[in-house]
């Protein structure tokens, strides 16, 4: 199996702002003060909660759920010194659909959580990413 590699440009356009992406291809506006824009940490959370609701869509349309809703809100812990880095992260899933039951959407959240979700396993925290579900 041949390895991909990922490429990014990051360029700084004031102060703590910086736009990047793949080149050529659509960008994001990153602000390290949290003010035009999510900083890197909130930027992390974010692909983290992307990467696993992508999968847990995918999973449930596999299962034949036809959703309704879907939101996350993912709460990450930082350490109180530097680096300042997650020291834990809770996920929770607000999910409604036809076909839903409880066992079904844990199933897709673990399936992505424990196998599929690359974001979760590039983190590799201490402590395990834990998660809420919500069904509507």
């Amino acid at each position: 199996m041949t390895q991909e590699t990922k490429h990014v440009t990051v360029t700084w356009r004031d102060h703590l702002l910086f736009e990047g992406g793949e080149p050529n291809g659509p960008t994001v506006i990153i602000d390290g003060t949290n003010t035009a824009a999510p900083g890197p940490m909130l930027q992390l959370l974010t692909a983290l909660a992307a990467c696993t609701g992508a999968d847990v869509v995918s999973i449930l349309e596999k299962m034949k759920v036809a959703l309704k809703s879907f939101r996350m809100d993912a709460h990450g812990v930082r350490a109180e010194t530097d680096p300042r880095r997650y020291l834990g992260i809770h996920m929770e899933y607000y999910l409604s659909g036809e076909g839903l039951d409880e066992s079904k959407a844990r199933r897709a959240i673990d399936l992505s959580l424990d196998k599929y979700c690359s974001v979760t396993h590039s983190l590799r925290l201490e402590q395990p990413i834990t998660y809420e579900l919500h069904l509507g």
